[in-house]
């Protein structure tokens, strides 16, 4: 159901529960389960506040498109016609180097919502800063084990466009919380977050076998990503799977030591993918091209394994 005055898109399936926020980046805003009265969050939620105050950062999950993650300095050439990001979006830790796309920031419109389904739309014209024009949309479908969701992005300019797709989901990092997940390496970055190295690190080994968050401290990109990931909750009964399917080939990992969250993200690029094409081979950076009317898909999933 469509709820006006908050600007939300409620979906109910079985004890599942998912919650939108159109206007704010096409973001959600909240995932969980209601079992015997009982709230169990399987994304962080939004808060009231974050809300009020559009705080990006603050959502449960947002779309990452035309781009994933950041380019460095704002700045890449493609084709004969160049990208220049202004100062001012948003670029997190890394202080200078912009992130996520242009989806995320602005407001999205419901084309369909049902009890279990909705899909949200976005048209973009070019500008000096994104010199394409695109359309995307995300629809999601919620059951009564898990949600399905599916991001396209599609060129709606006269030239080809670079692309990249994604999601990027905040989960509680309780205490005890572990992660596994299978790559072949990892993006190792600099002082600014920004990738130097690809590499089979001891990272690579730990997520294979399984760790505890607490042992980790990452902000990194993944390469050779077997399209799954399972999270455990000890003490909670709940063990989550996020899979996803190609072109969703690259995993991002932000655990930043400390924090009551963490991020699993699936994307369909390393990060600076732009900028580093022309000296590493598509498996290690991905990225796409879309000729004009062209669209890139990928969809991810979240389900309880228990």
């Amino acid at each position: 159901m469509n709820d006006n005055e908050t600007e939300r898109v409620r979906l109910e399936a079985g004890a599942l529960r998912l919650e939108l926020a159109p206007a704010i980046g096409g973001a959600v805003t909240a995932l969980y389960d209601v079992e015997g009265g009982t709230r169990f969050d399987w994304l962080r939620p939004a808060t009231d506040e974050a809300l009020a105050q559009r705080d990006l950062f603050a959502m449960a999950s947002f779309p990452l498109l035309p781009w994933c993650n950041r380019i460095r300095d704002g700045r890449a050439h493609f084709e004969g016609r160049e990208i220049a990001i202004r100062a001012g979006h948003p670029a997190g830790p890394s202080g200078k180097h912009p992130l996520h796309g242009i989806g995320w920031m602005r407001p999205w419109r419901v084309a369909e919502a049902s009890a279990t389904q909705a899909r949200l739309e976005l048209d973009v014209d070019a500008d000096s800063q994104w010199p394409w024009r695109f359309a995307a949309s995300q629809t999601f479908e919620l059951d009564s084990t898990g949600l399905r969701c599916t991001v396209s992005l599609t060129n709606r300019d006269t030239v080809r466009m670079p692309a990249g797709i994604g999601h990027h989901p905040y989960f509680p990092h309780r205490a005890g919380t572990r992660l596994q997940t299978a790559t072949s390496a990892m993006w190792r970055g600099d002082s600014e977050v920004m990738p130097v190295a690809l590499e089979p690190t001891a990272e690579v080994a730990q997520l294979r076998d399984g760790v505890l968050l607490s042992e980790l401290d990452l902000d990194n990109n993944f390469a050779g990503w077997q399209h799954a990931a399972r999270i455990d909750w000890p003490g909670s009964s709940r063990t989550l799977v996020m899979s996803a399917e190609p072109p969703l080939d690259f995993f991002v990992l932000y655990c930043p030591g400390g924090a009551d969250h963490f991020c699993a993200e699936p994307v369909s690029q390393c990060t600076d993918a732009i900028n580093l094409a022309d000296r590493y081979v598509p498996a290690e950076v991905g990225g796409a091209v879309l000729a004009p009317g062209e669209t890139l898909s990928g969809n991810w999933t979240l389900r309880s394994a228990r």
